[in-house]
């Protein structure tokens, strides 16, 4: 027989424990996932169609306005559109480049289109929670992992600080439950696969769903999946050629796969409209800081006010602050990779977490706060690598928890195998494990309420009548952090394209930004007016009327009272507003119409 490359001390099938007890056992834990997924979650569940994570409402706006144009298009009787001018109109955005949900958006349509976009969003993020912890525990009770270091190992995971942080608005990182069920896959199929063809279409199918829900945590995935056979392989060098044909047939299989259910997504995004290069955020920027892997912020149950103060300092915000493991967690870690560094399961995964980890500290490490320019990392060679470098270097945390979470539930596992005398110790490990979890409690998430819809806006498009596709000026116009019409948009789908947006997109050069060629000057000055501080200057006239012939829209949409001066001015371009409903100004125009001013 060829041989394997080990990964477990125990056998697959050992880990079965199945029956009628392992099958209760396995439920219990899957349903105390459930239950301490809603208990994180709980504020959002007191009002779920208008109540969302507070500290990051601008992405929380968009995620909304995604699963409202995917509710949409399902409704219509069709998949989402891949290059859309329902924001950005004329131009329009891709959405393979930007965090567009679009398997979830699909497969909560029904929930969008009967509760709301909010209400999706909160159940997209319990089950984020709650799969993430099941779909580990799941994996490591295949791979030989006793029930309970797997529960701790899947708890540790799915509620990890990492997954916590990217709950507050990042929803397309936050529901990582596909990466473990991917490197299983992966290490499965080139480690002990005895059918190939079958484990590659899996691997495929799992691959082609990620691709759909969050590109970057597939692209994560990847790079922890291959750190851990490399790892394996190192090990063992001499099962590698026994086992690459059987791995390269399978994988082969899975690209086929991958291709033939996304081939066309790709391809629009790399060779279509729209498409871009680079990364749209600051090079170097988001990455963890060495102090974050131990310090606590105010979202878990046991932090200090200076510990609080010391993560909201972090330069990429409440969202990024993804580090967090903890003095204990970090300890009992180390000890297990010592102690068990024999078992090849553990000596991958301390392998693998020790690259990530590194990798996470971007091009050059920030310590408190503090650049250290003078050292230079690994991450800086890759940032300028296509694809690669789209990605931000601190979310491989996910992924790392994953790992660290793996690496704890083997060690366990081997611990809980010793025999007498030194079966006491193995139980002392257990107990000293959950002991070094404690500080990875969460606290619930908190809530606000999302931006309620301007009294009078549905009235105003119905008095209106536009064709469903037709562009409308919404003021305050949407921007990056002015995202209110995004969120008026979601909840009641009007109307069908909206001028400007939040979203990704090619500059005039193909280079990738946050917002495209930016914000235009007459959008940026009805903004102004919009939120009633000094709007400077008024654009010239022939700006203003370069602008409008630009986006020619159908209508105006102004969130206004009658008197105020955002209102005067739209009165001097369009003259008196045709519909006045509640806070709503609306004006019509004939396509091509040329302005008063």
């Amino acid at each position: 027989m060829a041989r394997t490359l080990p990964t477990t001390a125990s056998p697959p099938a050992a880990a079965a424990g199945e029956g009628p007890r392992g099958g209760r056992a396995a439920s219990l834990i899957l349903a105390c996932y459930l239950l301490a997924a809603v208990a994180v979650t709980w504020r959002l569940w007191a009002d779920p169609a208008s109540h969302t994570v507070a500290g990051n409402p601008n992405d929380a706006d968009l995620f909304a306005w995604f699963l409202r144009y995917d509710a949409t298009a399902v409704a219509h009787g069709r998949l989402p559109a891949l290059v859309t001018a329902a924001m950005n109109a004329p131009q329009g955005i891709n959405a393979m480049w930007n965090t567009s949900l679009l398997l979830p958006g699909v497969l909560l349509t029904p929930v969008t289109l009967l509760l709301g976009p909010q209400t999706s969003l909160t159940v997209l993020a319990t089950l984020g929670f709650a799969g993430s912890a099941a779909s580990l525990f799941i994996v490591l009770r295949r791979w030989g992992v006793s029930a309970s270091p797997a529960a701790l190992a899947g708890a540790v995971y799915g509620f990890s600080p990492a997954l916590l942080q990217a709950g507050i608005g990042h929803y397309n990182l936050q529901f990582a439950v596909l990466p473990p069920l991917i490197v299983d896959a992966v290490l499965r199929l080139c480690v002990r696969s005895r059918a190939p063809v079958r484990d590659g279409a899996w691997l495929g199918l799992l691959a082609t769903a990620q691709l759909f829900t969050g590109e970057e945590l597939l692209l994560l995935t990847a790079i922890a999946g291959l750190l851990l056979l490399a790892a394996l392989a190192l090990g063992h060098p001499r099962a590698v050629p026994a086992r690459f044909a059987v791995a390269a047939a399978g994988l082969g299989v899975a690209a086929a796969v991958t291709l033939l259910l996304a081939g066309y997504a790709l391809w629009v995004q790399f060779f279509g409209p729209l498409t871009q290069h680079g990364s749209a955020f600051t090079p170097d920027f988001f990455k963890n800081d060495l102090t974050g892997f131990v310090t606590p912020s105010g979202y878990l149950l046991f932090h200090t006010a200076a510990s609080a103060a010391a993560a909201a300092s972090y330069q990429g915000g409440a969202p990024e602050y993804l580090a967090y493991l903890g003095w204990p967690l970090v300890g009992v870690l180390a000890l297990a990779a010592l102690t068990c560094w024999r078992q090849p399961a553990v000596r991958a995964a301390a392998v693998a977490l020790a690259a990530l980890v590194l990798l996470s500290l971007g091009g050059h490490p920030l310590v408190g706060g503090i650049v250290q320019a003078g050292v230079t990392l690994p991450w800086h060679w890759l940032e300028g690598v296509p694809v690669i470098g789209t990605a931000l270097p601190n979310r491989l945390s996910i992924v790392a928890d994953g790992v660290a979470a793996a690496l704890l539930g083997f060690a366990l596992n081997r611990a809980r195998a010793w025999r007498a005398p030194a079966r006491w110790a193995g139980r002392a490990a257990g107990a000293v494990a959950v002991l070094a979890c404690l500080p990875l409690i969460p606290l619930p998430l908190p809530a606000a309420v999302a931006a309620p819809v301007p009294a009078g806006w549905s009235a105003a498009f119905t008095a209106l009548r536009l064709p469903a596709a037709a562009r409308v000026l919404v003021v305050p116009v949407p921007t990056p952090t002015l995202t209110a019409p995004l969120r008026w948009q979601a909840d009641t789908g009007e109307p069908g394209s909206l001028i400007g947006g939040y979203f990704i997109g090619p500059a005039w050069n193909g280079q990738a930004y946050v917002e495209g060629n930016g914000v235009a000057a007459t959008a940026q000055y009805l903004d102004a007016l919009w939120s009633g501080g000094p709007p400077g200057p008024a654009p010239a006239r022939s700006q203003v009327r370069s602008d409008l012939d630009n986006w020619d829209p159908a209508a105006v949409v102004a969130v206004t009272s009658p008197d105020s001066r955002l209102a005067h001015y739209l009165d001097g371009l369009f003259g008196p507003a045709a519909i006045r409903s509640g806070n709503v100004l609306a004006w019509r125009r004939q396509t091509g119409e040329v302005t008063r001013r």
